[in-house]
């Protein structure tokens, strides 16, 4: 053949099939673009150095490689509408002379033309739009430095190049496939394929439903957010499948049961589109399933990383109550007796006063730590597991003894407690049973629960929930139940001193005191004329030296999340638009013949709208449903982020549902205006 046969003849195929294929370059561009700019930021030199970038730099990795996992995913079925498509041609090069090895070869120029033009187009936007969103992550960080300098990242031009040829390579010898396994007749009757009449399957529809009701139950019922990390990722895929199921064999189960209303099925609007729609809805289900799973995915994303973002203060307030925080944590029960205690707070005190630091809202407590389980009945049974802060999970759950005297210096309560009451309040968590046995110790009334106490640093970032028990008498609480082992290398059980306090610090002020208070605690650690003498561990945390971590965190994760958003969001229009494309080619002949038996074209169009509207708003539909049965267990997977405020969530949820309807009827309104062009084309011919 002429040199350049086959490249001539690619383009010239790519050219004729623009409709179809300059959209799906368009998204190939915008995900490679989304995720150069994500591995830029990861690699690039603006985070270097500042406090908190090593969280976001996890952050952004985890985000490039979710991108490029659903990148590949994603591409597979949407390559599938292309190859299709293209079958009915491909067949006929096979009919006139081309064997599948020359097929292969104009399918590798062809993959290599818009591979060669994504990537190309997509590194261009990424490397042009890498400032613009390095100053955006910059800003929603809450970050003050900023550099203006322009650069480009080679590692992550590499890496992008790298990993999007290797998709596009799997793309290539995945048509490759589907070309040499189908036969010459089978290419040219490829789009009448799947016209027989559909076997809708009544079992598989009841199992979605049963499964979408079991993941909504679950949603509903979970109380705790320790519950709620442990079933979150079951009820996500109870979900999904749910979602395939109903909508691949449900929507068939509709389209018959409306055929069976003879008022609604016999009408020239409702005719054609129901039949149709009943020929193809088992594929076309699975389009829609896809759109709702990916809208539901924005949804849900969205929302929560906006009030992530947007509640940052609030979470802050609660991981730090003062702008000081130290916690000490001793060997014995006998290290925090009052003495001994009034000698640790003369040191805080006493240093905090050498940095004109001019403390107020001074409050302090002791407590016993250590972790367990709550069997039924209210029994509290150490389970010998080492006491360390942000690892537990499974039913541990962190046991706090106080007494109730420093209770009431907290709380600036005047509680009483007789010598078998107590009072609980659960965190993370709630207590349901009247007593609280000890270990093998006593047996305690819960006289009552409140609902607010004073939470230390550690604790309030600990998966685990804890437990706060009330206690009269603190060493006679503890007699049983705090059973002194140690671990690998960890005391089961931590007596722990905590002080809290403001201060009229800047923030280097108070990063100065914090490293002081280190220092001091190990100039007098093994001091035996010192209250440190038996210290175990330190604990110094700062609320304004920390707040940017928390902003550089949440921040990130409400940047990745627009981020995931976008690339989802173009995965769902691709998915619209090619569902509305393809059944504008298919429904080309129904309509002629319906216009050529008597039907108007404004009865055509009618029947159109009502074809489009029956199905297209399904998945937003579906997506609101699954958004709102998700919002109890979204909100308990918040409270481990500290954020406790559900007024927030819901205006953020119902603001990110608004604002993805408002987009969502604007891609009706572009798509569906393809279809009707498609349709009236064959009409007007």
């Amino acid at each position: 053949m002429k040199k350049g046969f086959y490249p001539h003849l690619a383009f010239d195929g790519i050219r004729k099939n623009k409709r179809l294929y300059l959209p799906y370059i368009l998204t190939q561009i915008g995900m490679i673009m989304m995720f150069y700019i994500v591995i830029f930021l990861r690699y690039g030199k603006s985070l270097e150095g500042t406090f908190g970038d090593k969280t976001v730099n996890v952050v952004l990795m985890l985000g490039g490689w979710v991108i490029a996992i659903f990148a590949c995913i994603f591409l597979f079925y949407t390559n599938s509408f292309l190859i299709r498509r293209r079958k009915k041609e491909f067949g006929l090069y096979n009919i006139l002379g081309m064997d599948k090895k020359n097929i292969s070869i104009l399918l590798f120029w062809e993959s290599l033309i818009t591979s060669a033009i994504s990537l190309f187009c997509g590194l261009v936007l990424g490397v042009a739009l890498s400032k613009l969103a390095e100053l955006g992550l910059i800003k929603v960080m809450n970050r003050t430095e900023v550099s203006y300098s322009f650069y480009v990242s080679p590692t992550a031009i590499l890496l992008t190049a790298g990993v999007f040829s290797v998709i596009f390579l799997l793309l290539f010898l995945n048509s490759v496939r589907q070309i040499m396994s189908a036969d010459a007749v089978t290419l040219l009757r490829s789009e009448s394929l799947g016209e027989k009449p559909p076997k809708a399957n009544p079992l598989l529809g009841v199992i979605g439903v049963l499964l979408l009701l079991g993941a909504y139950t679950i949603a509903v019922v979970v109380d705790e957010p320790q519950t709620a990390v442990r079933v979150f990722f079951i009820a996500v895929i109870m979900v999904i499948v749910g979602t395939y199921l109903l909508m691949i064999f449900g929507s068939v189960l509709l389209c018959r049961f409306l055929q069976k209303r003879k008022n609604y099925y016999y009408q020239p609007n409702h005719f054609v589109s129901v039949s149709s729609m009943t020929y193809r809805m088992k594929r076309n289900g699975a389009g829609l399933a896809s759109v709702c799973v990916l809208a539901t995915m924005v949804l849900v994303m969205i929302s929560s990383t906006a009030c992530l973002f947007f509640g940052t203060e609030n979470s802050i307030s609660i991981r730090y109550p003062r702008d000081i925080t130290l916690s000490t944590g001793f060997t014995s029960l006998d290290e925090i007796d009052d003495d001994n205690l009034k000698k640790v707070a003369a040191d805080i005190d006493s240093l905090a006063a050498s940095h004109n630091a001019n403390a107020s809202n001074i409050v302090a407590y002791r407590s016993v730590v250590t972790v367990g389980t709550i069997l039924d009945g209210g029994k509290l049974t150490p389970d010998g597991t080492a006491v360390e802060v942000g690892i537990k999970s499974g039913a541990h759950t962190c046991f706090d003894i106080v007494p109730i005297e420093d209770y009431n210096a907290v709380m600036g309560a005047n509680e009483t407690l007789a010598p078998d009451e107590v009072i609980v309040y659960g965190y993370k968590m709630k207590y349901k049973y009247d007593t609280v046995t000890l270990g093998d110790g006593k047996t305690y009334k819960v006289k009552k629960t409140v609902d607010n106490y004073l939470i230390d640093g550690d604790t309030s970032v600990n998966i685990a929930p804890s437990m706060f028990i009330f206690v009269p008498d603190l060493k006679e609480a503890v007699k049983g139940f705090a059973k002194d082992a140690v671990k690998d290398g960890l005391s089961t059980v931590n007596y722990k001193y905590f002080r809290f306090f403001d201060t009229d610090l800047d923030i280097e002020g108070e990063r100065a005191l914090c490293y002081d208070y280190i220092d001091m605690t190990r100039q007098l650690f093994g001091n035996k004329n010192s209250a440190y003498k038996n210290l175990l561990t330190l604990s110094v945390e700062s609320r304004n030296v920390d707040r940017d971590d928390y902003y550089s965190s949440f921040g990130a994760l409400f940047y990745l999340g627009i981020m995931l958003s976008v690339v989802f969001i173009f995965a769902a229009v691709l998915i619209i638009y090619y569902k509305q494309v393809s059944e504008g080619y298919e429904d080309q002949s129904r309509f002629e013949i319906m216009q050529k038996v008597g039907m108007t074209k404004k009865e055509i169009r009618r029947s159109i709208d009502s074809q489009l509207l029956t199905v297209f708003f399904l998945p937003l539909v579906g997506a609101g449903v699954h958004l709102a049965f998700a919002f109890p267990m979204i909100r308990q997977l918040l409270i481990l982020f500290n954020l406790f405020d559900t007024r927030l969530f819901i205006v953020t949820t119902l603001i990110s549902f608004a604002a993805f309807s408002l987009l969502y009827i604007l891609v009706y309104r572009i798509t569906a205006g393809g279809y009707f062009h498609i349709v009236r084309r064959q009409q007007n011919a």
